[in-house]
C-alpha cells in the first residue's frame, strides 16, 4: 500500500511566489497523506495540520498541563476546521456545548472539537455534567480523515478513527438501555463495545469525574475514582472486539483499517469532545504526559 506525502502549504507557497513576484509569504504546514484503495477500503486522506506548543500552557501542582483553563478555548479548534464552532461556549468557568437536541451536528455551527496536539502516551482527567436525556463522547487518538464521495472531499465523522468514552444521562437517555448488552452505551463504557464496571455515574444535572489513561497501547477508563474498562489496542484481542460489532472489516472496511491501527504509525492522535446536539458542560480539563 503506497501512501502519497502532499503538502499543502508547500502549494500554496508556490502560488504566493508567483503572485509577489517572488517573495516569501508564510503558510501554515498542513501535510496530507493521501491512502489509496486497497482491499475493499476506499481512497482516503490523512490531514496532519500544524500542532500547538505545550510549553504555551500551564501546568498545575500535579503536574498536569492545563488543556482548559475556564477562560479561554486556547488550543482548540473544530474536527476538520480552523476555528471553534460557535456553539462551543465558555459559561461560568466550563466548556459548554449548547445543543438543541437533535443528534449530532456535525456541521454549520455545531461539530467535535478537538485540542490541537497529537498525544501518545498520557492520562486525561476531566468533569463533565449533562442535562436531562444528554449524549456525548470523549474521543482519543483521533485523526482527521477525509473520504470521496461524489467527486468531493470531505472529512469523516471523528469516531471513524477514534475509540470513545462515552458520556451520557444513563437513567433517560435511550442508549441507556440500548446495545448488545445492557450498559454497553453508558457512561465511561468505550462506547458500543465494552461496558463500564462499576456503573457509578451521578445523575444528570450533578458533575462527574472521567479518567483516560493510554500507556503504550493499554488504555483505562475511570469515572468517579474507579476503573471502569480496559482494553489493549492494535493486539489480536482489539482486531476481534472491533470485527464483533459495526466496526467490523466486512461492515465497514475504511473504519477497522483506522480503528485497528488507531494512532497510525506514531501511535498518536487528538483528543477530542463529541457533539451529539445535547447540552453538556466539561471542566478541568488536564493531561499528564507520560512517554
Amino acid at each position: 500500500m503506497k501512501k502519497i506525502l502532499f503538502s499543502v502549504a508547500a502549494v500554496a507557497t508556490l502560488f504566493l511566489l508567483a503572485a509577489c513576484g517572488g517573495k516569501k509569504a508564510a503558510a501554515p504546514e498542513v501535510e496530507e497523506i493521501v491512502v489509496p484503495a486497497h482491499d475493499n477500503v476506499p481512497e482516503y486522506v490523512i490531514v496532519n495540520a500544524p500542532e500547538v506548543d505545550l510549553a504555551d500552557f500551564k501546568v498545575d501542582e500535579d503536574g498536569y498541563i492545563v488543556l482548559f483553563d475556564g477562560t479561554s478555548l486556547k488550543g482548540w479548534r473544530g474536527y476538520g476546521k480552523d476555528h471553534v464552532p460557535s456553539r462551543w461556549t465558555i459559561e461560568d468557568g466550563c466548556l459548554k456545548f449548547n445543543g438543541k437536541g437533535g443528534g449530532e451536528q456535525q456541521a454549520g455551527d455545531g461539530g467535535d472539537i478537538i485540542f490541537e496536539k497529537r498525544f501518545k502516551n498520557f492520562e486525561l482527567l476531566f468533569d463533565w455534567k449533562v442535562t436531562e436525556r444528554a449524549n456525548s463522547g470523549v474521543f482519543l487518538l483521533a485523526r482527521e480523515i477525509k473520504t470521496q464521495k461524489d467527486s468531493v472531499w470531505k472529512y469523516s465523522p471523528i469516531y471513524i478513527s477514534a475509540p470513545e468514552y462515552q458520556i451520557l444521562d444513563n437513567a433517560n437517555h435511550p442508549d441507556g438501555q440500548l446495545g448488545k448488552v445492557i450498559g454497553i452505551r453508558q457512561s465511561s463504557s468505550l462506547y458500543d463495545m465494552i461496558v463500564a464496571e462499576p456503573q457509578n455515574a451521578n445523575p444528570w444535572g450533578e458533575w462527574n469525574t472521567g479518567k483516560i489513561l493510554v500507556y503504550e497501547g493499554t488504555v483505562v477508563h475511570g469515572q468517579n475514582g474507579a476503573n471502569t474498562c480496559e482494553y489493549h489496542l492494535w493486539t489480536q484481542d482489539w482486531a476481534d472486539l472491533l470485527n464483533s460489532g459495526k466496526f467490523a472489516q466486512a461492515k465497514n472496511p475504511l473504519a477497522f483499517e483506522l480503528l485497528n491501527n488507531v494512532g497510525g504509525d506514531e501511535h498518536a492522535g487528538y483528543i477530542g469532545f463529541q457533539d451529539h446536539g445535547d447540552v453538556v458542560y466539561y471542566r478541568n480539563i488536564r493531561i499528564k504526559i507520560l512517554d
